[in-house]
């Protein structure tokens, strides 16, 4: 399991990222001299928002949209305004697409 994973900054900052070890990354964030460049300046870190997902290419297409959101965006996703059925992004199974058979069938 992965998770996606926001954090609030010290400077009040917002880091978005994936792992499967949530307590242990934000140790990392919190610690590391070697991992976590971005947060490493602006340390503590605290965990705000995250949403386990079933495999990693989820992950990262959640958090590939999550990272282009506006900062009023990730806001809302906190605070639990922004719903999974509501956006695309925030579901755990993608769409499959329609294989070429059904395509065709249905062009007739």
């Amino acid at each position: 399991m992965r998770h996606v994973y926001i954090l609030r900054c010290n400077d009040d900052t917002l880091y978005t990222g994936i792992t499967n070890d949530v307590e242990k990354r934000i140790n990392a964030h919190n610690t590391s001299k070697a991992w976590a460049r971005y947060t490493k300046s602006r340390r503590p870190v605290t965990l705000v928002w995250k949403k386990k997902m079933k495999d990693k290419v989820t992950a990262m297409k959640v958090e590939y949209a999550t990272k282009r959101l506006s900062r009023a965006k990730k806001e809302e996703v906190i605070i639990g305004k922004v719903k999974a059925k509501k956006k695309k992004w925030l579901s755990e199974t993608p769409k499959k697409p329609k294989s070429k058979a059904k395509i065709i069938k249905e062009k007739k």
